[in-house]
């Protein structure tokens, strides 16, 4: 397979990313100005502090937008607890509140940025980019890479299952399987799939080795 062929089918890691706050209209609002961010990508919504402890657990996000005055548990005392268990992640405070004591708390625990609202976009994504720098430029080099691998994995399993939607068995479809089938543990189905497309271009070779491998899977 070509460099330029396969080109074309990279993308960048985006950062995950998860809402905390217990206003409807505000998750809605922040996560529409988060749409406008390509480097991010939204994965969990709290609709309280304890909800945000949990869902960070569950999702491991790379940035958390927090609100403070949430039921059951504060933003702040969320940060707190979150980044005892994921100390690498960039907390951003979006809050009503101006008064310095809570800035100052938390700055504290651990927040990266803090935005009063109304944000407006251009707030939200000079503040994202900065805290997104820091993440990457504190990250080891092998966390980076684990991070790109998975980015890139979940993109291509996007690509393959519109593909295979679309019974699609050109060079770009068979790009994208043949990508997904370097990993040792590809999921049988992406394998089998690749084999259709094989025997569809009747390249029996390949289906030969594919054949092999998959028996010795299943």
């Amino acid at each position: 397979m070509s460099n330029e062929n396969w080109g074309s089918l990279e993308q960048p890691a985006r950062l995950r990313v998860m809402i905390a706050d217990d206003i409807m209209e505000t998750r809605r609002s922040t996560r529409l100005l988060l749409s406008l961010i390509p480097e991010a990508k939204l994965v969990a919504i709290a609709h309280n502090g304890r909800q945000a402890v949990e869902l960070a657990r569950e999702h491991k996000p790379d940035i958390a937008l927090m609100d403070v005055s949430m039921p059951e548990m504060d933003g702040v005392s969320a940060i707190e607890e979150m980044l005892k268990y994921q100390p690498g992640m960039g907390c951003i405070v979006i809050s009503a509140e101006r008064d310095s004591e809570t800035l100052r708390r938390a700055m504290r625990v651990g927040a990266k940025g803090y935005l009063i609202k109304p944000v407006t976009s251009e707030e939200l994504e000079a503040t994202f980019h900065r805290v997104a720098k820091s993440i990457r430029e504190n990250r080891l080099p092998g966390e980076q890479n684990a991070q790109d691998k998975h980015e890139q994995k979940v993109f291509l399993q996007q690509m393959a299952m519109k593909y295979v939607k679309a019974r699609r068995t050109d060079d770009e479809a068979l790009a994208v399987f043949e990508k997904l089938a370097a990993d040792p543990d590809c999921d049988v189905p992406w394998l089998k799939s690749l084999a259709v497309i094989y025997v569809f271009r009747q390249e029996w070779h390949k289906l030969k080795r594919l054949s092999e491998r998959l028996e010795r899977l299943t």
